[in-house]
């Protein structure tokens, strides 16, 4: 008798879950049905709004042509500025180019008095400057030689360069002072240079005309 109830309760529980998943069977259903009819109603609607339309000739269509940007010659800057740097002799004899007045100016050849006698008297307005106080022969060479290369790029006439007085040296001998004029009167866009006036450094800087574009 036992036996028999027991079957008759898993009979029931089987239908039982049977019946379950049908009754899940039947909501996913109906669920499918109504995204169905809810994707044609929106695209009637669409079809609606934009009203009458006809699709483009794939034919006369141009595909856009996109150019990759040109890469950054970073190593062959990076050689140029190595060029530049070795090309400035620290041995360069400028004695000679430099003229016998208390600024030690210079002026490259084919250039008249008058633009050095401006220079002076601060005809051209300082635009940037470069401070080498305490840099070593080496390091202050490559940073006067991108900052020339940057003053060109800028189309920048005239610069200030601080190079000091040489009061931290041995002998207070101004050995920077003496390579930047050195490493000037080498460089082709370099017209003119003069000492600075006493209010913007004085022996201790050096005032740059520098070549146009």
């Amino acid at each position: 008798m036992a036996s028999s109830s027991k079957k008759i309760s898993d009979f029931r529980t089987l239908k039982k879950a049977v019946k379950q998943v049908n009754e899940d069977r039947r909501k996913q259903e109906e669920a499918r049905k109504k995204a169905e009819r809810q994707a044609i109603s929106d695209r009637e609607l669409f079809l609606k709004a934009v009203g009458d339309v006809m699709p483009l000739n794939a034919k006369d269509r141009i595909e856009p042509v996109f150019s990759s940007p040109k890469p950054i010659p970073a190593q062959r800057i990076a050689d140029e500025k190595q060029a530049l740097c070795e090309s400035l002799s620290d041995e360069f004899s400028v004695e000679s180019l430099l003229e016998t007045d208390e600024a030690l100016s210079y002026a490259r050849n084919g250039i008249g008095p008058d633009v050095v006698r401006k220079l002076r008297r601060g005809h051209w307005v300082i635009q940037d400057q470069l401070d080498l106080h305490g840099m070593r022969r080496d390091e202050a060479r490559e940073m006067m030689v991108e900052f020339l290369r940057q003053a060109a790029i800028r189309g920048i006439r005239c610069v200030r360069i601080v190079h000091g007085k040489g009061l931290g040296s041995v002998n207070n001998e101004p050995v920077l002072k003496k390579l930047v004029h050195k490493w000037l009167v080498q460089r082709l866009d370099v017209i003119a240079f003069c000492q600075a006036k006493p209010a913007d450094g004085g022996s201790g800087a050096v005032v740059v005309l520098l070549k146009g574009r």
